[in-house]
């Protein structure tokens, strides 16, 4: 027996004065009222109504439920609205993982701005250049940069990433300008550590691995773009991570016609799990302006 429905045939019988009444205002027929309010009265094991052909009488036993009854009912409405406004609405915490130079340079200023027309917000944003567990590591959202290989996500694209080899002026003045990926094996490379030494490129339609000679590494791809602006060695980095520094001249792009292919960028959350207001909310403020940011720092190249 579903107990909401049956509270509310109840109350709506007392409310309109008689079952055919009750049966109008629900949009029922009589005989499924007088069923239902027979059940319960079955599955309480009291009688509730005195009725006969011309009125309806409360048993004290009905008096009781009665209240409880509509009391039950204006707290699972109360809670309905609640929770539609906050839909609305978004508020509570909301915990972000995204990689350092992607959520400094983009994301941060997206947070600030929802937080701004979202007060009630509490958002913990934590920026990390690896992969993170999401469910075991309690976030409700996450950027990822890449193919999603976790058939437990669910992605909401915001665009594509170049990954662009480069490097400073300094080392090509020194080394000379490689005309295939083949000559970058006679270069210093700064390389990104998860990277390792073989570098993708396309080429005759075709993905190539190369292998670099790293002579510095570094976990934190900041460092990495860092050591190629200061000549260290050639890189390997994402477009938005090395426009700044190739529109100032600190880095010069090379092999263009081996670029290899775009990588996706992506929200991603755990697909078992239902999409609060927050993540849903912050989804939505966030897609059109990520996306407009990484089509930018693509195209300036």
């Amino acid at each position: 027996m579903d107990k909401f429905k049956a509270m509310r045939i109840f109350t709506t019988i007392i409310d309109q004065g008689s079952l055919s009444a009750a049966a109008m205002a629900l949009d029922r027929s009589p005989a499924a009222i007088a069923r239902g309010l027979a059940d319960l009265e079955r599955h309480l094991g009291v009688r509730l109504l005195n009725r006969n052909t011309r009125n309806l009488a409360l048993t004290d036993e009905g008096k009781e439920f009665l209240f409880r009854a509509r009391r039950i009912l204006a707290d699972v409405e109360e809670a309905e609205h609640t929770l539609d406004a906050k839909r609305r609405s978004p508020d509570g915490n909301l915990r972000i993982s995204a990689p350092v130079t992607f959520g400094s340079l983009h994301l941060a200023p997206v947070v600030s701005d929802f937080m701004q027309q979202h007060p009630q917000m509490q958002v913990e944003l934590v920026l990390l250049d690896r992969l993170v567990d999401i469910v075991e590591e309690g976030f409700d959202l996450a950027i990822r940069i890449g193919e999603l290989a976790d058939s437990n996500l669910v992605a909401r694209p915001l665009g594509k990433v170049r990954t662009l080899v480069c490097a400073s002026p300094m080392l090509l003045e020194q080394f000379g300008e490689p005309n295939t990926p083949a000559d970058l094996k006679d270069l210093p490379a700064a390389v990104f550590s998860p990277q390792g030494k073989h570098w993708a490129f396309r080429e005759n339609n075709y993905k190539t691995l190369q292998a670099v000679r790293p002579v510095f590494r570094s976990n934190q791809i900041g460092v990495v773009l860092q050591a190629g602006i200061d000549g260290i060695g050639v890189v390997q980095l994402l477009s938005y991570q090395v426009a700044q520094a190739i529109e100032r001249g600190q880095l010069i792009r090379l092999l263009k016609n081996f670029e290899a292919p775009s990588i996706p960028v992506q929200f991603v959350y755990p697909h078992h799990r239902l999409v609060s207001h927050r993540v849903r909310g912050f989804m939505d403020w966030s897609v059109g302006y990520l996306s407009q940011r990484l089509l930018t720092a693509s195209n300036v190249i």
